[in-house]
């Protein structure tokens, strides 16, 4: 529920839920991605501190125009001991005007919500117009929200997933097909899962690749999503050699683009290969796809930005 306390707008779990809705996310990702592109934010590279073995603490700063708002995300990222990880935490919302404090509201919906956003924005800008089948590497709550949100920029017909426990991944395709009404099945492996796919997005927490890029066919557009760090990559060297290469953060991609600097280290790749922002490419400053048997890439890594415009516009604020 929502509350406010000593004049600072409270919005839990619940409220984040209830109101950011993926089709009221999607536009307020697209403005905030273009601002980001533009020069309209000021942000840092986010800042890690260890807490042991699979337990991390993030603070994500940033600043929308000079007087609009600014704030942070704080959150820890701690593994469940099942393969998966859990984000716990806030996002501190100031008036830009004031400098005061004016919402609190929880991290780990609002990364939840907005994380799937973004990538509904880049797959409407990148995806063949024709795309309709969906493949989900990955069972756990970023493949239920991208499947929802993928939906609302393709009219699909079909969604595979795969996840390493096939009996957590049957079940998590029974649950999202009698909740979207989209036929949700099962493939045995990964490769199996992205053939003839036409929109691929991995949510997994692999450290290591689970996407080859010899699997994926030619028009296929690939959101890599679960990797946010320098250690881990959940594709290939090939997929990001052979891809139009469009990520979300050029300077954050070169220091924690996991898929990237393996690419790199690999010589497949070099910076030139990052061929835009996908801020950018809505701004029309650089073209998305370029042909329908294009392979294109989206490196989705996750910025306060996108938090931030999401919880003012949580509190009434432009966004």
């Amino acid at each position: 529920m929502g509350a406010t306390i000593a004049g600072i707008e409270v919005l839990d779990a619940a409220a984040v839920r209830a109101a950011l809705t993926h089709e009221a996310a999607i536009p307020v990702l697209r403005r905030a991605m273009v601002a980001l592109s533009s020069g309209r934010v000021r942000q840092q590279l986010r800042s890690f501190i260890g807490l042991g073995p699979g337990r991390t603490f993030a603070i994500m700063p940033a600043a929308l125009d000079e007087t609009a708002v600014f704030g942070a995300k704080l959150v820890s990222v701690f593994a469940d001991g099942k393969g998966g990880k859990s984000h716990e935490g806030l996002v501190v919302l100031f008036d830009g005007e004031g400098g005061a404090p004016v919402c609190l509201a929880d991290a780990g919906e609002v990364t939840a919500i907005r994380t799937a956003a973004a990538s509904a924005v880049a797959t409407d800008a990148l995806a063949r117009a024709d795309a309709r089948r969906l493949a989900v590497l990955g069972t756990g709550r970023q493949a239920e929200a991208h499947i929802r949100a993928i939906a609302h920029v393709r009219v699909l017909e079909e969604v595979r997933v795969w996840g390493r426990d096939a009996v957590r991944a049957a079940a998590f395709a029974a649950r999202m097909t009698d909740a979207t009404g989209l036929p949700c099945r099962v493939a045995g492996d990964a490769e199996t899962a992205v053939q003839h796919a036409d929109v691929v997005c991995t949510v997994t927490t692999a450290a290591d690749p689970v996407l080859e890029g010899a699997w994926i066919a030619p028009g296929t557009h690939v959101n890599l999503v679960g990797s946010s760090g320098p250690a881990q990559a959940e594709a290939d060297g090939a997929l990001v050699a052979r891809s139009r290469y469009i990520v979300d953060h050029r300077e954050h991609v070169l220091v924690h683009g996991g898929e990237f600097l393996r690419a790199r280290a690999a010589g497949m790749a070099d910076e030139s290969h990052i061929a835009a922002e996908i801020g950018e490419v809505l701004a029309g400053a650089a073209p998305g796809r370029t042909s329908d048997a294009e392979v294109t890439l989206y490196k989705s890594l996750g910025h306060a930005v996108q938090d931030l415009a999401c919880v003012a516009w949580l509190n009434g604020r432009p966004a």
